[in-house]
């Protein structure tokens, strides 16, 4: 029997963003309160300008979570060089419940990709303790998950799931 292949090594999320990890936790974002994010399924810009609401759908309220939402792929695809950009950062969150309940760091930024297809990717970490003593990054651009991760004694994630977005046309945003 054939094997589906993980869309977040397809993807290149695993490889380029983190290390293979085995998913114990399920994750729901949603945008707009009906535009769920799918591994690699295209979101328009204009449809992801408020930020989502994200559901630990895993653990119980003593385990919390630290929630990060980076593109991989700036200023393009083609050449990242800027590589990891940080869109949004949330800390504290309990488990079963959702983004609201955690501790905003980094404010959420509207994804706006200039060249080419980008991947917005959140991951889901398991934190070891509640109030996370974090080493809070000095800017948005060149972040490393991996780095923060390693930092803040967070391991591997438990959850990942990213969706594509490319520049609108004029008549595209209509």
């Amino acid at each position: 029997m054939a094997r589906k292949p993980d869309p977040l090594v397809v993807g290149r999320v695993i490889g380029d963003v983190v290390d293979n990890f085995f998913e114990s936790v399920k994750m729901s974002v949603t945008y707009n309160s009906n535009k769920r994010v799918c591994n690699g399924h295209e979101l328009f810009p204009s449809a992801v300008t408020l930020k989502p609401r994200v559901e630990v759908q895993g653990g119980d309220l003593r385990s919390f979570f630290t929630l990060i939402m980076i593109d991989p792929d700036v200023p393009g695809p083609s050449d990242p060089y800027l590589k990891e950009h940080l869109h949004w950062i949330i800390t504290d969150i309990p488990g079963t419940t959702d983004s609201s309940f955690g501790k905003e760091v980094v404010k959420y930024e509207i994804p706006r990709p200039n060249i080419g297809i980008h991947r917005y990717v959140f991951v889901l970490f398991q934190q070891k303790m509640r109030q996370l003593a974090l080493t809070a990054p000095t800017s948005r651009d060149q972040f490393s998950t991996r780095k923060f991760a390693e930092e803040n004694d967070l391991g591997l994630p438990v959850a990942a799931v990213f969706f594509n977005a490319q520049r609108e046309t004029a008549s595209r945003k209509r």
